[in-house]
């Protein structure tokens, strides 16, 4: 995905550069070529309306993420602690660095077990550098300097399914004995070294080529979902509440307070307060607690032995 004039130009290069013009991302919209005509109102909405198909095409994939998160759910359990590490380039590697950077705060993750990364670098985030992605063996070095493994699992994120960095990744994890995952928003054939493929088919851009728009949209979604999904079955999430969030600022705080307030009406804000302090600050701890009406050291015996299931500690202790 790329978005934004380039930073320097490939023209007067000598090697023509591959015709892109069978790619779906690339096709014109049949509905806006008349895109500069608009009153803003108007070209407002249509922009905005474009991106329902981003969640159709999300949707109609459903069954391909389903899979993957079967895989992750395996890998990432507390048998076999692997990681999932996102690579791509422009918009993609962006949104897969903003996915893995959010694990932390919502899931009470290591930053270490989602990982995001990017065609240029933590640079590339701020500043356009697409030049980096024509490299195949680009995300080498980082797959190195990580000791990407056997227990890992690489997801590519490609718009339109060619770009060099992503797709040369999946050779370089399955290359380290690692799972290998492919996302793309065009039609294609499967590509080599993939051993889970997703196809979000989102269709011609209202801006020709800026896959930054419901490409990214449905990139995003799909992102969110596999993440979630993985978190949740993982033991992340009690009911449709972030029980493993990280009460790091007074936002956090409060959601905290409230989620145990959500748990147990019965509490006030000042009880589920003290509650959540005599917990160490962990919501999990504070439930079970409030629950079983047991100690500390007791509801994080009771969470370690459900593998952090919260539903599974409370079925574990006699109710009081």
């Amino acid at each position: 995905m790329t978005g934004g004039g380039p930073t320097g130009s490939a023209v007067g290069m000598a090697a023509l550069p591959p015709d892109r013009s069978h790619v779906a991302t690339e096709q014109r919209h049949a509905a806006t070529q008349g895109l500069d005509t608009l009153a803003p109102e108007v070209l407002v909405r249509t922009i905005i309306d474009d991106q329902h198909d981003a969640v159709a095409a999300a949707l109609a994939a459903a069954p391909a993420i389903a899979a993957l998160v079967d895989h992750l759910v395996i890998s990432m359990g507390p048998s076999h602690s692997g990681r999932l590490v996102y690579v791509g380039a422009g918009t993609s590697g962006r949104l897969g660095v903003l996915d893995a950077s959010e694990c932390p705060p919502t899931f009470g993750v290591d930053a270490g077990r989602v990982i995001g990364l990017i065609a240029g670098g933590d640079l590339a985030l701020r500043k356009s550098s697409e030049r980096r992605e024509d490299e195949p063996d680009g995300a080498a070095a980082e797959l190195e300097s990580i000791h990407f493994g056997p227990s890992d699992t690489l997801l590519a994120i490609a718009a339109g399914g060619t770009t060099p960095y992503a797709i040369g990744a999946l050779a370089l994890a399955k290359s380290r004995g690692g799972q290998s995952a492919f996302l793309t928003c065009a039609p294609m054939p499967r590509p080599r070294d993939c051993d889970h493929f997703l196809c979000v088919a989102t269709g011609a851009e209202v801006l020709t080529g800026s896959t930054r728009l419901k490409a990214g949209t449905a990139t995003k979604i799909v992102l969110n979902a596999i993440t979630t999904a993985v978190f949740t079955r993982l033991g992340a999430v009690y009911g449709n509440l972030m029980v493993d969030l990280r009460a790091t600022n007074d936002k956090l705080v409060d959601r905290a307070i409230r989620t145990l307030c959500w748990c147990d009406p019965s509490l006030t804000r000042p009880t589920a307060h003290d509650l959540l302090t005599r917990a160490g600050g962990s919501v999990k701890v504070a439930i079970v607690m409030q629950e079983r009406r047991v100690e500390r050291d007791a509801a994080s015996a009771a969470l370690a032995e459900s593998g952090g299931s919260v539903r599974k500690a409370l079925q574990s202790l006699p109710a009081r």
